[in-house]
């Protein structure tokens, strides 16, 4: 474990949808869930977002029970994370365009419809996956958050996402979450449309992960434990 370096945490600046003004940002779990794994592990991990500063959590991922129990999520582990040394960390962070990529070994997406609005056009953003999957380095994203692999291409030119079995929030689950109105495109589409093999759960909002080489991907926030676990073992390997 002593050789391993830290892991890049990587979430949103979007506060609403553009549409139609919803409060959005990140989806709590999928930050705190994947922390308390690799936490727990030892390792060390830093947040930074596209723009860098504030990041924003949306209300819902606070507040509604109803898909709390639909996902089978537990306040237990958010509830560890309410203090003020771990949530300062959300108030300013690093800017992606600034990070340096070769004091990591991951990065992870994290998910929230924020992301939808300002992953998938960042290039700075592109440009730093890109540079970890081309050094053998793990990418991992979970529920919306692949939209930051819609637009990574290599250095060969094809996307990063070509022929690679993946998962990420589903249509399905954008209706039954009554957003696919309020989205400005449907994950599940964008990814089969640049060459990815879209795998998903028979079941809406329970635990999907998809391991392919150094990408790992989980379907929504009931994935955020077990994408962590996917990604310390490979870490371990």
């Amino acid at each position: 474990m002593s050789t391993i370096k830290k892991v890049l945490i990587v979430v949103t600046n979007s506060a609403e949808f553009e549409k139609v003004g919803y409060r959005t940002g990140l989806w709590l779990s999928e930050l705190t869930h994947f922390w308390d794994v690799l936490e727990k592990a030892g390792l060390t991990m830093d947040i930074a977002s596209p723009a860098g500063g504030y990041v924003p959590i949306d209300p819902e991922s606070l507040l509604m029970p109803e898909l709390i129990q639909m996902t089978g999520l537990k306040d237990a582990v958010n509830k560890r994370y309410e203090d003020r040394a771990f949530m300062d960390q959300l108030k300013n962070t690093q800017c992606v365009a600034e990070v340096d990529a070769s004091q990591y070994e991951a990065i992870y997406l994290t998910g929230g419809h924020g992301v939808m609005f300002d992953f998938a056009n960042n290039e700075a953003l592109a440009g730093l996956i890109a540079e970890f999957y081309e050094n053998n380095k793990i990418v991992a994203a979970v529920c919306h958050g692949p939209c930051g692999l819609l637009n990574v291409k290599l250095s060969s030119g094809d996307y990063l996402i070509k022929d690679k079995k993946l998962t990420g929030f589903s249509w399905k689950e954008e209706q039954l979450a009554k957003r696919d109105h309020a989205v400005p495109f449907s994950l599940q589409d964008e990814l089969a449309q640049r060459g990815a093999h879209y795998e998903k759960a028979l079941i809406p909002f329970t635990e999907k992960v998809v391991e392919d080489g150094l990408l790992i991907t989980g379907q929504n926030p009931k994935s955020a434990h077990a994408v962590g676990q996917a990604v310390l073992s490979r870490l371990n390997s």
